[in-house]
């Protein structure tokens, strides 16, 4: 696994590759925190958060979680890292924009992942 200062380099990549227009509306950027979160639905410590969308009143943000990218990717090298991680901040880029929509029916992403929670739960 990478470290924390290679993390932060290849995060600044992935947000390079999107346009400027996505981060309209995203007043504190997108923020790594070294911290490791689990999902306070998880069982056994097994469903980790990598990253969140926080709208809030001071404005909006990205915060990508670095320790769980430990966590579930200790034996991964730069480039698995990338990948995971050009998916885990398009993911929340999705929910930004479709926060900036008005986008919350059953076609949103964020029913999309209520979905996937009530899965992770109905399993035994």
């Amino acid at each position: 696994m990478i470290d924390i200062d290679e993390f932060y380099e290849v995060l600044n990549e992935v947000c390079e590759e999107l346009p400027d227009g996505m981060f309209e509306g995203l007043h504190q950027g997108v923020i790594l925190e070294e911290a490791e979160k689990i999902s306070p639905h998880a069982r056994n410590d097994d469903l980790v958060i990598m990253g969140e969308y926080h709208r809030g009143t001071y404005g909006n943000r990205i915060t990508i979680y670095y320790g769980s990218f430990v966590k579930s990717y200790s034996w991964a090298g730069r480039e698995y890292i990338k990948d995971r991680l050009r998916e885990v901040v398009r993911h929340e880029f999705r929910h930004h924009l479709e926060n900036l929509s008005g986008m919350y029916g059953a076609d949103s992403l964020e029913h999309e992942d209520k979905v996937e929670l009530k899965k992770y739960l109905d399993r035994e």
